[in-house]
């Protein structure tokens, strides 16, 4: 499945702090721990709990946010669909980012050990 720019653009224009919340409500709702979404935000994101609370406060886009971001070199072993699109087929790198992201709170809410999601 194709993005268009549209799309593309209203995934960069969404707020880290919009998003965040349910991240958070997805892995609690699972008996998982929001230390532990930091956790693999910061394995994906190379960014710590102060830098991923600051973008939360300062209402960054997924644009900034990522733009702040050192991409973990193992994330091109994030594969499969998320939200109707396989991530190793988006074109668009930011676009792609946000939907590994979105992969990863899947893996945790889903019971996936740390271990695996961070592709040890």
């Amino acid at each position: 499945m194709k993005t268009t720019p549209e799309y593309n653009q209203r995934i960069a224009s969404m707020t880290f702090s919009s998003v965040f919340p349910h991240y958070v409500d997805k892995v609690e709702k699972k008996g998982r721990t929001i230390d532990e979404l930091y956790q693999v935000i910061e394995w994906l994101t190379g960014l710590n709990v102060t830098e991923i609370e600051l973008a939360i406060s300062e209402k960054l886009t997924f644009a900034d946010f990522f733009e702040s971001a050192t991409i973990n070199p193992k994330s091109d072993l994030i594969k499969g669909s998320i939200c109707g699109y396989k991530i190793e087929e988006l074109e668009n790198p930011l676009t792609r980012k946000v939907r590994m992201l979105d992969k990863l709170v899947d893996e945790l809410a889903k019971g996936k050990s740390l271990e695996k999601i961070m592709r040890n």
